[in-house]
């Protein structure tokens, strides 16, 4: 069966190869490639590799090299149709039919490829010329320069209704591919003229570099539209495609960041002052499609909008969009410009580093949503905060992540607690703690309506008696005691349930250990557990015990410091260990930022002494107090466990 190569394309766009891949052969990311066992050959030593970036896979052992389609037909035996079938359904793609028309409609769009380059091609050739000199010096006034405009081909279309029709009618392309292609405008009488005219041109190109579309600013101020962009066409569907993609992606991956600018000069301004992993949206808000481009390429997207109403406005619409799809580690970032200027602006006026103390400040989608429901909402009476309190968990049951959804509602619940109880928070010093009930939340060991556990507080993931949650910074441990204590959970559980490493090896491969023989051990396991496709607890023990960590592995597996916590033992079931073990891992993970903006404001406020460093540094050391000392409780926690709760 013969699939018409833009369908293949969009395959390869929509899938990520990592997860295709991944099914496999257990991945390792090493910066911004994955490594493995090649499937293709026995081998001891990874030399297989997954670059998401570029979509392939290659060995450098045997030579094996392609495609996520091209995986599936070698890896699997799959058919090349049954390959692409699957594929498109999990890209939610429906399958082509593929009649002789469709067959020359796919060639006469590949054509209109050379119809777009040309048209590029000719627009850069208008702005250097005599009819582009009004054009130029707009561009000079806004600070490009000329390696600038080569960089991003910017281009005029003259004001002129036949211009680029009679040009490239010149060079045997037809009116018809000109229509089609979203150059020409043909009216329902008459003939047919140019869409661009007066305007300067910003060549709009696919992820292969390809020119598809084109966006045009107004020169005339008077114009009804400043920017217009090409219309939907055979190349181009707004929706799917994001301005500078193609040039940004790479220095994206280097840089471990993307930003997302509202227009076509805030990306070229951006770009020119060294921030090259700029992309736009073209002329809409950010859709789904352009969201799962973004994170293929980082985790955390940075948004910017501009500082005014409007640009406000666009944040929430994209937070809305965003918020059913995070997914753990998969989240934005939000930059709000100064009132009045965007990134353009900015840089033009300010520099570099003006910019990046934006996103330096930037706000946590987490941050911004609490920011935008609790914005102007009165809470001064029962039947208020009853009403706001339902509002936000209503709001994030637009979650659809289970996992993600969990921590989203402990988070806010302690922000409830925070904002409804103040005065008891006051009266007993405490902060983000109190009796608040809102959603699940348990206190003390009683669970859902007043019913106590036979085993004491059942849905704690760390105990009270004896243990972390027991703690206080400057009273009984430390920070970094605390995340030691941490580190041996993680590791103590994944002795007990080494099923986790098949879908946590990069999460346990990637914890900042505080205590070197830890360290030292944990790197042992990984190792192993890269070497074999499959682990239990017998052999890490033996593997451990050969390469001299038997006191250790007794220190983990035989001390009562960690009895309490049973999720780590293996009588615990698989989902409440893995439960248990995220949860330590997101605690010890925080744990270990807020140590480290302690440490860099406590530098701040020794060169700088302001109320305002004081202020901030008296408040890291209360979080950080929190978190070293709370622990925090989930629905059905521990009754997979046989943990029952009885009344």
């Amino acid at each position: 069966m013969r699939f018409p190569p833009t369908f293949l394309d969009e395959i390869r766009q929509r899938v990520s190869i990592v997860d295709v891949v991944g099914r496999k052969v257990r991945l390792i990311k090493k910066g911004r490639e994955h490594s493995g066992l090649c499937p293709f050959h026995n081998e001891k030593t990874p030399s297989f590799t997954v670059v998401e970036e570029k979509g392939f896979y290659h060995c450098f052992g045997c030579g094996a090299h392609g495609d996520a389609i091209r995986f599936l037909t070698d890896a699997e035996g799959l058919p090349f149709p049954e390959a692409v079938e699957r594929l498109a359904g999990e890209a939610g793609l429906q399958m082509p039919q593929m009649t002789p028309e469709d067959i020359k409609r796919e060639e006469k769009r590949a054509s209109l490829y050379d119809v777009m380059e040309a048209a590029a091609v000719w627009f850069e050739g208008q702005l250097k010329g005599m009819a582009g000199e009004a054009a130029r010096d707009y561009i000079k006034g806004r600070a490009l320069t000329p390696e600038t405009v080569a960089k991003f081909r910017l281009g005029f279309a003259p004001d002129q209704r036949t211009a680029l029709k009679q040009a490239l009618l010149s060079r045997n392309i037809t009116e018809d591919q000109m229509v089609e292609a979203g150059l020409l405008i043909k009216p329902d009488s008459g003939e047919t003229y140019d869409r661009f005219r007066g305007r300067i041109i910003f060549p709009i190109a696919d992820r292969a570099g390809r020119i598809i579309a084109f966006g045009g600013r107004a020169m005339d101020k008077e114009a009804k539209a400043k920017y217009l962009n090409s219309p939907e066409t055979p190349l181009f569907h707004k929706g799917h495609n994001l301005y500078n993609f193609h040039l940004a992606r790479k220095a994206a991956f280097d840089k471990g960041q993307l930003i997302v600018a509202e227009g076509y000069m805030d990306v070229i301004a951006l770009s020119q002052a060294g921030f090259e992993q700029a992309v736009a949206p073209l002329g809409t808000a950010l859709t789904e499609d352009q969201l799962r481009i973004l994170w293929k390429v980082v985790p955390e997207p940075f948004l910017c909008f501009d500082g005014d109403q409007a640009g406000v406005r666009a944040a929430g619409r994209a937070l809305d969009r965003a918020l059913p799809m995070i997914q753990p580690g998969q989240s934005l970032q939000f930059v709000i410009m100064p009132e009045g200027q965007d990134p353009d602006d900015l840089v033009r006026q300010q520099g570099a580093a003006a910019f990046q103390n934006l996103l330096n400040s930037a706000k946590p989608l987490a941050q911004l949503l609490w920011d935008t429901l609790s914005e102007g909402v009165l809470v001064d009476t029962p039947e208020r905060k009853a009403g706001f309190e339902k509002s936000v968990f209503l709001k994030l049951s637009d979650i659809e992540d289970e996992q993600v959804k969990t921590f989203y509602q402990q988070d806010y619940r302690r922000r409830l607690n925070e904002l409804l109880r103040p005065q008891w928070q006051k009266q007993n010093g405490q902060a983000g703690a109190g009796p608040y009930k809102g959603g699940s939340t348990r206190t003390g060991s009683y669970g859902r309506g007043g019913r106590k556990s036979k085993f004491g507080p059942a849905s704690r993931l760390i105990p009270a008696e004896g243990n972390l949650s027991s703690t206080r910074l400057g009273q009984s441990v430390s920070a970094e005691s605390v995340t030691i204590r941490l580190d041996e959970l993680l590791i103590l559980t994944i002795l007990h349930h080494p099923q986790l490493l098949v879908t946590h090896l990069d999460d346990f491969q990637g914890v900042k250990m505080a205590d070197s023989d830890l360290d030292s051990l944990r790197n042992e396991i990984v190792a192993l557990a890269i070497e074999l496709d499959s682990l239990d607890s017998d052999t890490i023990r033996q593997h451990l015990l050969e390469k001299g960590y038997e006191s250790l592995y007794i220190r983990l597996t035989q001390s009562d410091s960690h009895r309490p916590d049973w999720f780590a033992w293996p009588d615990a079931n698989l989902q409440d260990a893995e439960t248990g073990w995220l949860q330590v891992l997101n605690r010890q993970r925080r744990i270990h930022q807020l140590m480290r903006q302690l440490k860099e404001v406590e530098l701040d406020v020794s060169q700088n002494l302001t109320e305002e460093g004081f202020e901030r540094l008296k408040a890291l050391k209360e979080e950080l107090e929190n978190a070293a000392g709370n622990e925090s409780e989930i629905d059905g926690y521990g009754l997979a466990s046989g943990r029952v709760m009885t009344t």
